[in-house]
């Protein structure tokens, strides 16, 4: 339709603008025409009036001047009455003026009156009617009336009217000129329109042919420029937009190839999916899983679905928009699937899941467990049989009383040494198993940090080893699992008394500043090997025996102060001080709705 064109709407709007200034302009000329003819007819009656007046005043006898007045009145096609005592008299030419009134609308009507009464002059125009053959007749006059005085000093009146219809002739005769110009303007505005709005849009309808061969890829197209106005500095603007959507385009392609082949070379799986649910994209390995699990299921087409885990897993993320992991054991074998939400905006339209092999440290994780179980299981019969002699010896089967408490005290001393051994490596395994359970409660972080502190005041005397202890920050109040916390600060403090020389200095420094709190253990010792600090935490490390000073431990105190600690969420970590010594610090968040 031509009104959804540019043509259309256009030329409709050059119409309709001219076509509203053209009516506007229409009623103003129309109303200061009317208004134009009314006030020259009434200035006209009023000057034919005047000299009527004027002929009248001058002459002595009322019927010489008669003929004068006749005259007057038929020259300028009007009707005349002149009320004079008991002459009155009256010229009226229905055909010139248009209208014949009698004498009684005159003495009558309260409009025309007043000439007569209160010797006023009149001018007015209305509705006067007449009877005519019993029936009422409108007449639409105007008429003019002023009072007079003879030159024989007698009173008079004199009325002049003229029917309307003359007037609305002429009017009529304006109405018509006015209307036909604004017809003929119209006409020729909807031809001009036309023929501009054409003119204008063909370089638009040329460029549109060109917006549609560059959709279809063809980005060699060139949009000729033949004016220097605002069409050719859109020509101008789509050949720069064509150049830069082709260079664009170009570098997509290259990130999408280089894409593809980050995706092929990876090790791990990854699957795009969009929020249908449907696969968008896969690479090699997520291949051979989705193959293996629709295998594993006995699914004969695998196209294009999903395993009902990672499907699970998919509206699980849609719905909290929050990353999630799963693990599958596919064939055998052992898999993570971590989604993350992908975001169009602020909304998820869709997720990347990647999958990784874990059989293989699923493998060693598995062995590292069974030789904590092999280990607690072998140990528990030497430790039985060794506390057996200790009790034999005590009860005097060994020799002399010297040999028996010294060889008791041994086999004791390292029963007990290998029964915490057993009992750690048993704590170990349920932590990293999972099992370990916390009871967490609101505690005093500075009267338990006093009595862990107060714990070790006898201990650090014997060893000749200073211990202070620093608190800061306002929050008292933490929530933690108070025996297990204190196992925590326990083992950190007694290894930094252990391995501080004497003389030497341990500082502890409880701060609850910030969004979590923080325990630091500050020793003077020999430090730690630079090579030996990422394995600290891990189970069995022990430090350089000239650390130990002979006492050596059991290597699995950090590993379970390092579960305890990330059982509460925290983080923990071990460094070397600038000066001489190690630092032991652990950081625990506190509660979300106390942050």
């Amino acid at each position: 339709m031509i009104w959804r064109s540019v043509v259309g709407k256009l030329w409709g709007t050059i119409l309709l603008l001219v076509s509203v200034v053209l009516v506007i302009l229409t009623i103003l000329l129309l109303q200061f025409f009317e208004r134009f003819h009314i006030t020259e007819a009434e200035e006209q009656l009023t000057n034919h009036a005047n000299v009527i007046v004027s002929v009248l005043e001058s002459q002595e006898d009322p019927s010489a001047s008669q003929g004068t007045v006749e005259k007057i009145a038929g020259s300028y096609n009007t009707s005349v009455i002149v009320m004079q005592g008991d002459n009155n008299w009256e010229y009226a030419d229905e055909e010139e003026a248009g209208v014949h009134l009698p004498l009684s609308i005159f003495q009558q009507d309260s409009r025309l009156s007043p000439v007569q009464e209160d010797r006023t002059s009149v001018i007015t125009h209305g509705d006067f009617p007449t009877e005519e053959d019993g029936e009422e007749v409108h007449n639409e006059i105007f008429v003019v009336g002023m009072p007079f005085v003879s030159a024989e000093g007698e009173e008079g009146s004199l009325y002049l009217y003229q029917s309307l219809d003359i007037i609305e002739d002429t009017t009529g005769e304006t109405k018509q000129i006015i209307l036909l110009s604004a017809g003929i303007a119209i006409i020729l505005t909807t031809v001009f329109a036309f023929f501009l709005s054409s003119r204008i849009t063909a370089p638009l309808r040329k460029m549109r042919q060109l917006v549609l061969n560059v959709a279809k890829g063809d980005f060699e197209t060139k949009v000729p420029i033949l004016t220097n106005d605002e069409i050719g500095q859109l020509g101008n603007a789509f050949n720069k937009m064509r150049r830069e959507l082709n260079r664009n385009i170009t570098a997509l392609n290259q990130e999408k190839e280089q894409l593809s082949r980050i995706l092929t070379s990876m090790a791990d799986g990854v699957i795009t999916i969009d929020r249908k649910g449907s696969i968008a994209v896969t690479n090699p390995p997520a291949q051979r899983f989705l193959y293996s699990y629709h295998y594993d299921s006995g699914i004969a087409d695998p196209q294009d679905r999903l395993p009902k885990e990672v499907k699970k897993l998919f509206q699980k993320v849609v719905a909290l928009e929050q990353e999630q992991w799963i693990e599958m054991d596919v064939q055998g074998r052992s898999f993570v699937v971590l989604m993350t939400p992908l975001y169009d905006g602020e909304f998820v339209r869709g997720v990347v899941a990647v999958i990784r092999d874990m059989t293989e440290e699923r493998r060693h994780d598995k062995l590292r467990k069974d030789f904590i179980a092999n280990v607690s299981h072998e140990l528990r019969t030497p430790i039985s049989m060794l506390q057996g002699y200790s009790e034999a010896i005590v009860d005097d089967i060994a020799g002399s009383e010297e040999e028996k408490k010294e060889i008791g005290r041994i086999i004791y001393d390292e029963s007990m040494r290998m029964g915490r051994l057993v009992n750690e490596l048993l704590d170990l395994a349920r932590m990293e198993a999972g099992h370990i359970q916390l009871e967490k409660q609101w505690v005093d972080i500075y009267s338990f940090a006093d009595k862990v502190y107060k714990k070790f005041q006898g201990l650090a005397r014997e060893a000749d080893v200073q211990m202070t202890l620093d608190k800061h920050g306002e929050k008292k109040l933490v929530y933690m699992d108070q025996d297990r916390i204190e196992q925590v600060m326990t083992n950190l403090i007694h290894n930094a008394i252990r391995h501080t020389s004497e003389k030497g200095s341990v500082h502890i420094v409880v701060n609850t500043a910030g969004s979590g709190w923080t325990v630091e253990i500050q020793d003077t010792g020999s430090g730690i090997p630079e090579e030996d600090l990422p394995y600290v935490f891990e189970r069995f490390y022990k430090a350089d025996k000239a650390r130990t000073r002979g006492k050596s431990g059991t290597g699995l105190g950090l590993a379970i102060v390092k579960n305890i600690v990330e059982a509460h969420d925290g983080e923990i970590a071990a460094h070397n001080r600038r000066e001489k010594g190690t630092i032991f610090s652990f950081y625990l968040p506190y509660p979300e709705q106390e942050e």
